[in-house]
């Protein structure tokens, strides 16, 4: 949802470069990660869970999910059965990111394919969830409509249509979106996005006085 190319190059071609940012966001991720569950009154709180979607054809890892113990008059179909613990409980996941609030729709899909995974593994209708940013230490609720459910299915389709293909897209500069990317020199979008500036400097090449091979008849065919 972010970028095509940087997901055919890490996914695909297997590429990967750290910066400041992916190193700030891994160490947030990995505190959230910790394998784990922890209760606090009527919320259990699990870690790092597993998940997959045969659907989707997706699978990954949670930061936080939140289990929240149904109401007396709720429906007990909205809610799961956790090993040990009485009650029926409504799974709530939460996606850590490390900087300031801000409208991102990858950030909503992330956390609502989080929600389609659940919501097939568990037999159980999760209608939202939340973002957690790291340097406000707050939370942006994250309702699943059926418009990002579309979404949804839509991007995971085009995934594995990169796969298929097995060929990364083309690039695209965009100043602000290429900036923040952690793979800016191995994707080198102003230069393969430019074309013209390949064929101006092949001409300059050509144009040189450096001397050139001679080929015979059906000699470089």
């Amino acid at each position: 949802m972010f970028c095509e190319r940087q997901c055919a190059l890490i996914h695909v071609e297997q590429q990967w470069q750290e910066d400041v940012a992916t190193i700030e966001g891994k160490h947030l991720h990995d505190s959230a990660h910790d394998v784990g569950t922890e209760s606090r009154g009527n919320l259990r709180i699990a870690r790092g869970l597993a998940l997959r979607s045969l659907q989707l054809g997706l699978s990954g890892k949670t930061d936080v999910v939140e289990f929240h113990q149904l109401s007396a008059g709720e429906p007990e179909s909205s809610g799961v059965v956790l090993p040990g613990v009485s009650g029926r409980w409504r799974p709530y996941p939460v996606e850590y990111k490390r900087g300031r609030r801000r409208d991102e729709l990858s950030y909503k899909v992330q956390v609502c394919a989080q929600a389609l995974c659940l919501e097939e593994m568990l037999g159980v209708t999760v209608p939202e969830g939340a973002l957690f940013y790291g340097k406000t230490a707050r939370r942006q609720v994250v309702v699943f409509d059926e418009a990002l459910r579309r979404t949804i299915a839509a991007a995971a389709e085009r995934l594995h249509e990169l796969f298929r293909q097995g060929k990364t897209p083309d690039a695209v500069y965009v100043k602000n979106k290429c900036r923040q990317c952690s793979l800016l020199d191995i994707c080198l979008p102003r230069q393969v996005a430019s074309p013209r500036n390949v064929d101006a400097y092949l001409a300059r090449m050509a144009s040189t006085d450096a001397p050139s091979a001679h080929l015979g008849e059906g000699e470089g065919k």
